[in-house]
Parts: C-alpha cells; sequence; structure tokens
C-alpha cells in the first residue's frame, strides 16, 4: 500500500514528536487536537524544534519551510478521512482510546491502518472495538521521538501479515529501527524497564542510598543515559504508576506492583518534569532546580 498521508491524533509531546519526524521525512500530516490552544501549541513547538535545527547548521532555512508547509493543523477528526494510515497518540487512558478509535474506524477508509502509540494497552482490546482488527496495530515510539531511533511494534490476535509489513516499512521510512512483539502486558520495552525503575524507587523509599546516587549508579555503573528516578519524572509519574497497574492486573507478578512512594508523588499531583516536581525539581524549561 502507499502511504503519503498521515493523521496523527494528539497534539501533545508524543504527538508532536511524531508529527514532526513524518514531515522531515517528507509526509504530508494532519495533527489532530481537541481545540484550537492545545493543536496550536503543539504546531509551535515543532516549529520551534526545527529552528533550533536551523541555528544548530543542522537544517537549512528553505528544508525547515518546506518540512513546516506539510504540517497541517487540526481540530477536526473528519481530517482522518483523508489519511492513508492513522497514529493515536492521546493520553494512556483504555476508555479515551476505545472512544476514539470507535469515531475513527467509521470515518477512515475501510483499507486504512490504524496504529496505537501505547506502551501499555492491550492492542487486542483496542482493536476489538474497530471493524478492522486485522488493519489494527500498535505503533510504540519513543521520547523524544524525533531523537530516539526505535519503534516498538506490537500485532494484535488478529493482526494481519499484510498491516505489519506495511507498518514495518512505514518505521523505517521515518528513519527508526522497528522491533516487534506479541501482545503480551507491557510489550518488550515496558517489560523490563518497569521492575528497574520500581526497584530504583524501593531502593529510595529503604533508604538504600541517595536519588542522585541511585541515578548516577545507573548511568556510570550500567552505561544509562539517564538515571531511573530521573526517566521517570522524564516519562511522567503519573504515566509510570498507570502502566504498573496494567502490568501487574495483567501478570500478577509483584515486581509490577507500584511503590507505595510512586503512589503517593502521584497522589500529590508530583507527575514529574510536566508538573515541576516529580523525584526532582523543574523550571519551566524542563531543567531541574535544586530543592
Amino acid at each position: 500500500m502507499t502511504i503519503k498521508q498521515l493523521f496523527v491524533a494528539g497534539a501533545g509531546l508524543m504527538g508532536a514528536g511524531i508529527a514532526q519526524t513524518a514531515i522531515s521525512c517528507g509526509y504530508e500530516v494532519s495533527l489532530r487536537e481537541v481545540d484550537e490552544a492545545l493543536v496550536n501549541r503543539g504546531a509551535e513547538n515543532i516549529k520551534k524544534r526545527l529552528e533550533n535545527l536551523v541555528q544548530k547548521g543542522k537544517l537549512e532555512a528553505g528544508q525547515r519551510d518546506a518540512v513546516v508547509a506539510r504540517l497541517h493543523p487540526t481540530t477536526s477528526l473528519e481530517a482522518a478521512g483523508r489519511a492513508d494510515f492513522v497514529i493515536e497518540a492521546i493520553t494512556e487512558n483504555f476508555e479515551a482510546k476505545r472512544d476514539l478509535f470507535k469515531r475513527l474506524d467509521g470515518i477512515c477508509r475501510p483499507d486504512v491502518i490504524l496504529a496505537s502509540n501505547t506502551s501499555s494497552i492491550p492492542i487486542t482490546r483496542m482493536a476489538a472495538v474497530t471493524k478492522r482488527p486485522e488493519r489494527f496495530i500498535g505503533m510504540h515510539f519513543f521520547n523524544p521521538v524525533p531523537v530516539m531511533p526505535l519503534i516498538e511494534l506490537t500485532r494484535g490476535r488478529d493482526t494481519a501479515d499484510e498491516t505489519v509489513n506495511a507498518t514495518l516499512e512505514l518505521s523505517r521510512s521515518l528513519g527508526k529501527t522497528p522491533i516487534t512483539s506479541l501482545d503480551y502486558p507491557g510489550f518488550i520495552v515496558n517489560r523490563m524497564l518497569v521492575p528497574f525503575v520500581n526497584e530504583a524507587i524501593n531502593a529510595l523509599m529503604q533508604g538504600l542510598g541517595s536519588r542522585e546516587d541511585i541515578d548516577q549508579g545507573a548511568k556510570l555503573g550500567l552505561h544509562h543515559p539517564m538515571g531511573p528516578l530521573e526517566l521517570a519524572d522524564f516519562v511522567g509519574l503519573d504515566t509510570h504508576l498507570y502502566i504498573c497497574n496494567v502490568l501487574y492486573e495483567g501478570l500478577h507478578d509483584p515486581k509490577f506492583a507500584p511503590p507505595a512512594l510512586l503512589q503517593q508523588l502521584v497522589d500529590a499531583g508530583h507527575f514529574g518534569r510536566k508538573s515541576g516536581r516529580g523525584f526532582y525539581r523543574y523550571r519551566q524549561d524542563g531543567s531541574r532546580q535544586p530543592d
């Protein structure tokens, strides 16, 4: 199948990153949010990041203008009717995604693939709310999308080989390296990551080390670019908590159970970078500030 035009639902951090990557690779992209303020903020963030590339000499001004011209911000869900491929990147909540995919299923052409950027919600469960489960797939990007080279593809129980192959081809055309996973809780990456982050949180709770020492241990001892507590703040503590609950519900393994400290921070509204406070404190530009 020929894919020229994408529809990205959600203009937040992930959706805007996906859209930026796609327009930079030559695709026309309709970027949709529920209101003008949200979609304009997403579009402006994309333009700022592209301008930064120009300032650093990594992109010509003319190239930037051509890339931006391929971005089409919208609040209309009906714009998905013109798309060849749809990527959902809204909040990590099954009910919200279910309602969106029901609507998209009635708008998109029958041959269009519906993909979800979910990092934890079962693909088969979401595909079942549509009339095209064979053309439904998980397409999990990693943050920041324009930089991270990985895409985790997850096939539902009824996902067709043709759908997988088309999504593999699209992933590679976006400059990414795809891996494929079966539809089990956490898929591949979060199955490994969640226990690691949880153990770091438990170590902090037990006083095994300071947050700085725990993060430095991972960075310098395990050669990780970011420590687990810093990473949890980056992802969002509310998002990590949600993924923990999905994994624990699906696998009933205590290593996936959310630590009490994680639950407490989320209850207090300390979600990490996006709220300005998590395991660390942050300025509005995302940089860390001392307590």
